[in-house]
């Protein structure tokens, strides 16, 4: 058996063993990938499990009805409880890539069947913004190939375990995916649980500081390090605060916030349902707000 022929066979040996356990959610292109991780258990991107299609089909062809069972926003990612059968869950890679490394993703996004690519890790340690704007840090890079609707699927290591999850596009042929190490098994075993992860938030709209500071040079004030407020929420803890349009953030819980990251970071800091210090420009004058982040 030439080098060819050896590769083509681990190959087909291992979406033969991987390839039922990743599955298609929803049917239609707005949809994604997932892939079990214990029996009645599916991992998915959160930002696949939007509205009430939770229906999930198999590489066999057979359809389900899947349940949020928890759901982390920020982190993007869910499980869900659907009827998975006898399928083997895929189990995870017990060392950390490394760069140079080869991967396959194996995906089965809405209308396309189960797919396989090649790909190498090309880089660790990336960040991105998840759906909500929140960073996520610690990705894994590679360039394994993926079509629309492939997020929430499995990078695999050459021995068919799991390395991450597929979750975000760069463009120009490069993927990111949340590494399967440690933190994310104890985050999808309490998601399994029916744990959601909840950060807190203001609820407010915020332009950034290079926007505050050219609007508040036009009317004559002091330009300041900060978020400035465009919008608040009905019903928000802002709102509760008394934080109105035209406030201009400038500390979070004694810290600067020159960012929207470091905004994040301070509400990250705080415990739902806790309070958070917040201390703004209202025109000229500085007022410190307690917003209860109930």
């Amino acid at each position: 058996m030439n080098t060819f022929e050896s590769i083509t066979q681990a190959i087909q040996t291992l979406v033969k063993a991987a390839g039922p356990a990743v599955v298609t959610l929803g049917g239609h292109p707005r949809g994604g990938s997932g892939f079990v991780v214990a029996p009645g258990r599916v991992l998915t991107n959160a930002h696949n499990t939007r509205g009430d299609d939770l229906a999930v089909r198999f590489a066999d062809g057979r359809e389900a009805r899947a349940k949020r069972l928890g759901t982390d926003i920020d982190g993007d990612l869910a499980v869900l409880e659907v009827d998975t059968g006898e399928l083997a869950p895929l189990e995870w890679a017990g060392a950390p890539p490394e760069l140079g490394q080869a991967v396959f993703a194996v995906t089965n996004a809405p209308g396309a069947g189960t797919r396989v690519t090649i790909g190498t890790v090309s880089g660790v340690n990336r960040t991105f913004r998840g759906p909500r704007g929140r960073r996520i840090g610690g990705t894994i890079e590679h360039t394994a190939p993926l079509a629309p609707g492939s997020s929430g699927s499995p990078i695999l290591d050459t021995s068919g375990k799991v390395l991450g999850i597929n979750t975000n596009r760069l463009g120009d042929g490069f993927y990111l995916a949340i590494p399967a190490g440690e933190a994310l098994l104890r985050r999808v075993e309490g998601l399994a649980r029916g744990e959601t992860v909840e950060t807190p938030r203001l609820g407010v709209s915020l332009l950034p500081s290079r926007v505050a500071r050219r609007l508040r040079h036009a009317v004559g004030l002091p330009e300041r390090e900060g978020l400035l407020i465009s919008d608040v929420e009905d019903g928000s803890p802002a709102e509760a605060a008394g934080l109105r349009e035209g406030d201009l953030i400038v500390t979070a819980g004694g810290d600067p916030v020159a960012t929207f990251d470091d905004l994040s970071a301070a509400l990250g800091r705080a415990d739902k349902g806790g309070v958070l210090a917040v201390r703004v420009l209202r025109g000229a004058d500085e007022v410190e707000v307690t917003v209860s982040l109930g």
